[in-house]
């Protein structure tokens, strides 16, 4: 994609929404002898949600995981909505559009495997970190140079802040 289609599919974000493994974090799953899981989160990252939360964009988390982890990293974020346990994450989406009455071409969605495809094919600003799957590159208009929970959801969110001219 050319830098001003890009551009333009940016402009009319209102809604950024993220996966969690291998978007918000590496994609590694820790777990102690107990069975208890626990992730690593990248601050540059969480300070990028934090700005384009503040500045009024709508952000969300759509996984499949069911983790405290990342119900605690939400509410630290301040973010706006959250949905775990989601197997189907256009469902989610679908409902996130209308609470807010937004359509798909307000969104942008980060994911990096196959069970994000089914939201990144309708969005109209489709991402991924630089290691997803290369099915999801495919479908994706802009691919961090980061990888996933090393600055991708950063880069994404310096895009939109900046492409918008946000302000804290």
């Amino acid at each position: 994609m050319n830098k001003e289609d890009l551009i333009k599919k940016v402009s009319g974000i209102k809604l950024a929404a993220f996966d969690i493994d291998g978007v918000m974090t590496d994609g590694s799953l820790t777990f102690d002898e107990n069975g208890v899981e626990y992730k690593t989160f990248n601050a540059k990252d969480g300070q990028g949600i934090v700005m384009i939360t503040k500045a009024g964009i709508i952000t969300a988390i759509i996984t499949a995981r069911d983790n405290g982890t990342v119900k605690h990293r939400f509410e630290v974020l301040g973010m706006t909505r959250l949905f775990m346990g989601q197997k189907n994450k256009i469902l989610a989406m679908e409902q996130l559009l209308k609470d807010y009455n937004l359509d798909f071409s307000q969104v942008a969605y980060m994911g990096d495997d196959l069970p994000d495809l089914c939201v990144l094919n309708k969005v109209g600003l489709a991402c991924c970190p630089n290691d997803a799957v290369d099915e999801v590159k495919q479908v994706c208009h802009f691919i961090s140079s980061k990888n996933g929970g090393r600055g991708a959801v950063r880069e994404l969110c310096d895009l939109i802040f900046k492409t918008q001219n946000l302000t804290v």
